[in-house]
């Protein structure tokens, strides 16, 4: 596998956002409960959130070249919330942090009311940061018998215990943002810290500290950028890491594995959509994921030629939309590609995307694991254990 792609073996997927004006749908699909806070409120003001279209989050990485100036009109025109991914730009700036900041400066400029946001994992020491230069060995999580703790990628882990290495991680994505036009920052591989499989690694004592130093980790984050800036980590899968919609500092979450890698029966996909709705409750967003059946680790998939795996993604696109509109609440975004670089989709237009939504009417109504829920400009319906979904667009 080459670097680019083993790179994103850790990434995330951004799939649904949700939270409605004052009511959403409970977990149990249905009692309703009030769901805004004002912080996420405030969130979903300083993102820009409109129903006008499918609110969309653009996430994604270009580390062999430069955007072109298509590529940067393309993004300012289809979305207002971006998340730069590790590596992007590196080659030709020399580092990560230059590669987001130059793409930020562009994409600002076009549309000043784009946030853009900084990648940093907060559990993989992935290359290509400079800041990595002022990086101590002694930050890097080892095992009780000294063997340093990696990814499955070789790629080793550091260890957020350390107060030092805290205050080194958060100051590194402050200033990030204080020298380039960034709106906060995206923060990648929690679930692998919160997994009880760590602590077969590092024994229960040890996991428990990580665990606790990376909500303070973040927490510091938080503090540093300021309420005006976003801090989105990911994430959530089914009903596995929820805790992390309590943790100080969290504005917002992502599902990236939305109805696929091995959550996609229909248990799964709706438990996806009531921690959205868990989510909303909490004044969290949530940024949901969707793929098109294949993703970027299919080798035979990707031999495909592009234009192909394009219309296929276009084809499949209705039912994980569907899925985000039936749990979207204000200041929940679509994410929708089948990799994390320019190549896979995330960088292409969808008719679905240029049409008209508009607020919706009410929550959506389930039956079983049915649900429909109307728009001022569509209706829409799925079944989740068929897997069928339509979406009637009005005009």
């Amino acid at each position: 596998m080459n670097l680019n792609r083993l790179f994103q073996t850790a990434l995330p997927l951004m799939v649904v956002l949700v939270s409605l004006p004052a009511k959403c749908a409970h977990a149990d699909g249905n009692r309703e409960v009030t769901a805004a806070s004002e912080n996420s409120k405030t969130v979903a003001d300083f993102l820009g959130f409109s129903w006008e279209q499918v609110p969309l989050n653009i996430h994604f990485g270009k580390r062999t070249v430069d955007l072109t100036e298509k590529e940067v009109a393309f993004i300012a025109s289809h979305s207002r919330f971006v998340v730069l991914e590790k590596g992007h730009g590196s080659r030709t700036h020399g580092s990560t942090e230059a590669g987001i900041a130059d793409s930020a400066r562009r994409i600002t400029a076009r549309n000043p009311d784009a946030k853009v946001l900084f990648y940093f994992n907060a559990f993989i020491n992935w290359g290509g940061y400079d800041a990595h230069k002022t990086y101590r060995p002694e930050w890097t999580l080892r095992t009780a018998t000294g063997d340093v703790v990696t990814h499955s990628s070789g790629t080793p882990r550091p260890d957020p215990s350390n107060a030092e290495f805290r205050e080194w991680w958060s100051e590194v994505v402050a200033a990030a943002n204080r020298s380039a036009p960034l709106g906060g920052v995206f923060i990648d591989a929690l679930p692998q810290a919160i997994s009880p499989a760590l602590a077969k690694q590092v024994g229960e004592p040890k996991a428990h500290a990580i665990v606790d130093g990376l909500r303070e980790m973040i927490a510091l984050t938080k503090r540093k950028l300021g309420p005006d800036s976003v801090v989105l980590v990911n994430g959530l899968r089914t009903t596995d890491f929820r805790e992390i919609l309590d943790w100080e500092g969290v504005d917002g979450v992502m599902i990236e594995h939305f109805g696929a890698f091995r959550t996609s029966a229909p248990e799964d996909i709706k438990a996806d959509l009531d921690s959205v709705a868990l989510a909303a409750e909490k004044g969290k967003f949530v940024v949901v994921k969707g793929w098109p059946g294949f993703n970027w680790l299919d080798r035979e998939m990707m031999k495909r030629p592009h234009a192909e795996l394009l219309e296929l993604a276009r084809q499949r696109i209705t039912f994980p939309l569907a899925c985000f509109l039936i749990g979207a609440q204000t200041g929940s975004y679509f994410c929708y590609s089948w990799g994390y670089t320019d190549r896979d989709g995330m960088l292409e237009s969808y008719p679905e995307f240029a049409r008209r939504l508009g607020p919706p009417k009410d929550v959506a109504r389930w039956n079983g694991l049915t649900a429909t829920r109307e728009f001022a400009h569509a209706s829409v319906r799925i079944d989740l254990v068929k897997k069928e979904a339509h979406i009637k667009w009005h005009q």
